[in-house]
């Protein structure tokens, strides 16, 4: 069973969702929003599995809801604007549908989720996910130059789309992985998600400031700043006893 929230600001887009999806029982829908702003609230309070997204909304787009979120659901796209296609894949959308939705396309987006789940089911199985220690080393190539590095010198990984941007020594180089994927293998003991932008190597901490709104100012050795965000400073200190 998914949990599904359906964000759209046009009731009867909807309304019309929602019938559609009454032809797929394994999807949940456990709530609707109206806008960027309710989505989020809905989201913290209801943790949906999945996200059936519309882009053009009154105060936010759904981009700039996804932007914000530390942690993003699966997400499939329904919109009325074709010219949005290439961006929402940037988001590692699982599909984007235009309105009117067609039963077809939306039983064609359904059977891609459950392709994506069962992949992960058995790489899960098989192994593939096994956390890398400090001693492993990552791959990074940046043009004609190439790196092997131990994951215990990273200092941190910043997100840039569906790239990371890997920080050792000097060098700030992008490696083809996700800050999603990248956080999956690292060992939560060492490597900590700050943010939706940044997973922190904990033992290259310098400095820990109080942040506005509750939240944490980390300063790393090479003297980059990270912001811990409000949720994630209330598990910090729990880790670190703070």
């Amino acid at each position: 069973m998914k949990k599904a929230l359906i964000i759209d600001d046009e009731r009867l887009a909807r309304s019309e969702l929602k019938k559609l999806l009454a032809d797929h029982p394994e999807i949940v829908v456990v709530g609707e929003a109206v806008n960027a702003k309710d989505g989020m609230e809905k989201i913290e309070t209801l943790r949906p599995d999945l996200l059936f997204l519309d882009i053009q909304m009154p105060d936010k787009t759904g981009f700039d809801l996804l932007a914000e979120l530390e942690r993003t659901p699966q997400v499939i796209f329904t919109t009325a604007y074709d010219e949005y296609a290439l961006k929402a894949f940037e988001y590692n959308a699982l599909d984007y549908l235009l309105k009117p939705i067609e039963p077809k396309r939306l039983a064609d987006a359904i059977h891609k989720l459950h392709q994506v789940d069962e992949k992960e089911r058995l790489a899960a199985a098989s192994g593939i996910r096994n956390i890398l220690g400090e001693n492993d080393q990552v791959f990074v190539k940046d043009g004609d130059r190439c790196w092997f590095v131990k994951l215990q010198e990273i200092r941190l990984f910043e997100s840039v789309g569906n790239y990371a941007r890997v920080y050792f020594e000097t060098n700030k180089p992008l490696i083809l992985k996700s800050l999603n994927a990248l956080e999956e293998r690292l060992d939560e003991r060492v490597f900590f998600r700050a943010n939706r932008k940044h997973i922190v190597n904990l033992r290259m901490i310098e400095r820990i400031d109080t942040y506005f709104n509750g939240g944490l100012l980390l300063e790393m050795r090479g003297g980059e700043k990270i912001e811990v965000s409000r949720r994630q400073a209330v598990k910090f200190k729990e880790m670190m006893s703070l």
